[in-house]
Parts: C-alpha cells; structure tokens; sequence
C-alpha cells in the first residue's frame, strides 16, 4: 500500500501548479512544526531532530528561492520572517521547548491562508483579463509578479 501512496503523492507533485507546490510545502512545514511539538511532549528526542529538522529545510527553501527584485518590500518581510522561523526552529531544538514551535506554527499558518488569498486573487484577475480579451490574459503571470 505505500508504494501506491508514494506514487499518488509523487503524481500529485509532479501534475500540481507552482502555486499549489508553495501550499503544500506550507502544510508539510506545517505538519512536521506539529509533530515535533508532540515529539516533544513525549520526550523523543529522535523524532524531536528529525521533525524540526525537516521543518527548518522547508522554511529555509521558502527564504531561499525569494526573489527581491521583484517581491520588493514584501520578500525583504518575509525574509526577515522566514530568518526568525529558523532561529525559533533551532531554539526548540536545543532547548526541548515547544513555545517556539507553536509561535513557527502560527506564522505558518497564517502565511499559508495569506498564500490562498493571493492564489485567489491572481486566479481572478487572469479570468478577468481572459475576459477582456486581452494578448497579456494569454500569458500567465508568475504568483510573485502580482504582488
């Protein structure tokens, strides 16, 4: 049964938007936050690393593909953002302390339905440009060139 859930997740990747990868990699940071929280209250020390661990890579990928030029103002916030969201991460980690977690968690969380708003809102005005007839609706824009 795993191989068939490996190659419905890998399917499902593979076939998704960029925009929808970006959700997804928010929900497994997301995920991995929550479980090294339980890790932590259980006292599994092991399972605490790997999940905070995996957390931090994601976050990290976040802060690392921003692009400045054309996010601006936005990706210079959402990079000191991301920057705090490791130091918290890494603080859990040495410190067994959940309370950074559960504020990571949060910020997560928050961000990603900001994401779904501004997925929203791009998808809206393509189909008010495709509307109107215009050359530019036939060219998609990327999600950053909206913001």
């Amino acid at each position: 049964m795993n191989a068939y859930l490996n190659q419905y997740q890998s399917t499902q990747v593979s076939t998704a938007s960029p925009e929808r990868i970006l959700i997804m990699l928010y929900d497994g940071a997301i995920r991995f936050v929550r479980r090294g929280i339980e890790a932590i209250e259980a006292g599994d020390r092991q399972e605490k690393a790997v999940t905070i661990g995996k957390a931090m890579a994601i976050v990290s990928e976040f802060r690392n593909t921003l692009d400045h030029e054309i996010g601006g103002e936005v990706a210079a916030n959402l990079d000191a953002l991301y920057d705090f969201m490791v130091r918290e991460l890494v603080r859990a980690n040495v410190k067994d302390d959940a309370e950074p977690l559960r504020a990571v968690e949060g910020l997560l969380s928050q961000l990603r339905e900001t994401w779904l708003e501004a997925v929203a809102q791009a998808q809206r005005e393509q189909k008010a440009q495709a509307g109107k007839g215009t050359s530019e609706a036939a060219t998609p824009r990327p999600l950053a060139a909206t913001l």
